[in-house]
């Protein structure tokens, strides 16, 4: 099966119920007739920036409180990363992650509640993700 669909299938599984492991998230895996290897199944966890917390997966979301604004990230086509901020936050927002330095951005482009982050593939996308997460954590 394509990594982008398998991808997806975990994600959502994830989303619909606490998943603990990677063993039982291979045995959903399974049943939903998508077959993913045990370093195949890491890679894609990490390359989700999905974490365990409280013993369960989970891929990050954060409050736009404890952000400064930031209200979610996901990927567009294979060289964006789109982040949808509070109404009127998305220049402060933008500036932060400007001031980051993250190397693998190429650069920024920020209207009233969305901004665009430009990288140069799709793996980056994943990276530069995770590393905006984590300057807003």
């Amino acid at each position: 099966m394509q990594k982008d669909l398998r991808q997806k299938k975990i994600l959502s599984l994830i989303h619909a119920k606490p998943v603990g492991t990677q063993s039982e998230l291979r045995t959903l895996l399974d049943r939903a007739g998508v077959s993913a290897t045990q370093s195949s199944g890491s890679r894609d966890l990490e390359e989700l920036g999905v974490v365990k917390h409280h013993g369960r997966y989970m891929v990050p979301r954060a409050n736009g409180a404890a952000t400064h604004g930031l209200l979610s990230l996901d990927l567009a086509g294979e060289n964006l990363v789109v982040a949808r901020t509070e109404l009127g936050l998305a220049s402060a927002v933008a500036v932060e992650i400007d001031g980051a330095s993250i190397a693998e951005i190429v650069g920024t482009l920020a209207g009233e509640d969305t901004i665009f982050v430009a990288v140069n593939d799709r793996k980056t996308q994943r990276v530069v993700m995770k590393k905006i997460w984590e300057l807003f954590q």
